[in-house]
């Protein structure tokens, strides 16, 4: 029986469950979006991702024995709410942008549909995945665009907690890497898995030959050898004597690394190895990749960077109540009213208009009913960006395990393709194409 994800909550959300139990709102039928209210880091585009292991953890939001003990014992709810809760399972409808898919600032990332008490208590879980995988995938995508048609490792996992790590190489693959070093990530989600040798490797051995002759031993010639343990024009002799004028690949991991690929592709290349590939890895991030896009690089690996969001560690996406049943069950559209934290009421139906095959705004049509909604018919120029992922509780397992990756991997890359070319810029801006609002006429 998988694990239960029902503690990966704060607990105002049981304690406002009590009170909606009390009171008499739990059954109010509601309507919770998720968007973020701009770009975290002056970015011109976000990625969603979290998508499909979010829904997988909301069909194990339930609370099992261990669960509601711990409650009981910590008297966090009363014995009402622990009989509600024994029984919970989410039967609402959820939708929203496919993984994969660009948002922008207000774009319904998700919308949440159910009782109160059946939906607020998922929040937190919620934004935990989606604020977490989508700064990552953001990131990613911004390493993949600077780094054109040279491939993308995804190397961070010693740089995050252990399931973060796991989530990080998911995201990192969907937004444009090629590979992980995580084993767990290649066995969860089908990512390819890469990695050869660290320094350790190098200082094992009595001398740099001896561990460059015992690597090609176990794994022949087209291994990459990392060459900078000691100095590198001697460790790149030294690989290639070895190995011959066919080693796969020799591995850079300091220095001035523009100088340093230069002058390794040209000592290469007097020693016959003109097809030995060199990977640079050393604390890379978009900027560093974008510098060596004239450099003699065949691929890079990424650590720190991705796997922290590049320096913007979440996304900033929120999960807000926009709409919900009244006493005498017509529907309200509500918002928050908070200086610079306001929300703006009403279900969303959102549609990306195209000129050409590129992204010119993305519009966001505002109902104040519960059933209308903006349909692609009256939005012919554009492209609908919500799809449904689960209806009375059952999930589309589409969206889900090994196929779910790669059907977002895939949808990423050709809707990035729709950005206009000021989006696939690295300066801070604003974003890539600006957010309209219109009333559902």
């Amino acid at each position: 029986m998988p694990a239960s994800s029902a503690l990966h909550t704060d607990r105002y959300e049981l304690t406002m469950l009590d009170a909606a139990l009390r009171d008499g709102t739990a059954d109010r039928r509601c309507i919770f979006e998720v968007f973020g209210r701009r770009l975290s880091g002056g970015r011109r585009f976000g990625v969603v991702a979290g998508t499909g292991r979010l829904l997988s953890l909301i069909r194990d939001f339930r609370f099992g024995h261990e669960e509601l003990r711990f409650l009981r014992d910590e008297h966090i709810v009363d014995a009402h709410t622990i009989d509600y809760l024994e029984d919970y399972r989410f039967t609402g409808t959820i939708s929203g942008y496919r993984e994969g898919e660009l948002y922008f600032p207000g774009s319904p990332v998700l919308t949440v549909e159910g009782t109160f008490a059946e939906a607020v208590i998922l929040e937190t879980l919620v934004l935990s995945v989606l604020n977490h995988d989508s700064a990552v995938a953001t990131a990613a995508a911004r390493m993949s665009i600077a780094a054109g048609d040279r491939p993308l490792a995804e190397m961070g996992s010693r740089r995050a907690g252990e399931s973060s790590a796991v989530a990080a190489a998911r995201a990192a693959y969907i937004a444009g890497f090629t590979a992980t070093s995580n084993l767990e990530a290649g066995r969860t989600w089908g990512i390819p898995t890469m990695g050869t040798a660290a320094h350790a490797w190098t200082l094992l051995h009595d001398c740099e030959e001896d561990a460059f002759r015992a690597q090609l031993d176990a794994l022949g010639t087209d291994t990459t050898l990392l060459v900078d343990t000691y100095d590198i024009r001697h460790g790149v002799e030294t690989a290639v004597r070895l190995a011959g004028p066919r080693l796969g690949g020799v591995r850079l991991d300091s220095g001035d690394l523009p100088t340093v690929a230069a002058e390794v592709r040209a000592q290469l290349d007097e020693l016959g190895a003109t097809g030995t590939r060199i990977t640079v890895t050393s604390d890379l991030d978009e900027f560093a990749i974008a510098a060596l896009a004239a450099s003699p690089v065949d691929a890079y690996g990424v650590g720190t960077s991705v796997v922290t969001g590049s320096g913007v560690p979440t996304a900033g996406m929120v999960y807000k109540l926009v709409a919900r049943q009244d006493a005498a069950g017509g529907w309200v559209p509500v918002a928050k009213a908070s200086t610079d934290k306001s929300s703006r009421g009403g279900r969303k139906t959102a549609f990306r208009v195209l000129d050409a095959g590129t992204a010119t705004r993305e519009t966001i049509v505002v109902s104040d009913g519960f059933d209308a909604v903006a349909t692609a018919d009256e939005h012919p120029d554009a492209r609908a960006l919500q799809v449904e992922m689960a209806r009375g509780g059952d999930i589309d397992a589409a969206h889900e395990g090994t196929a779910g990756v790669e059907a977002a991997r895939g949808h990423h890359q050709r809707v990035r393709e729709e950005l206009p070319v000021r989006g696939l810029a690295l300066s801070k801006s604003d974003p890539a194409i600006p957010s309209v609002y219109v009333d559902l006429e």
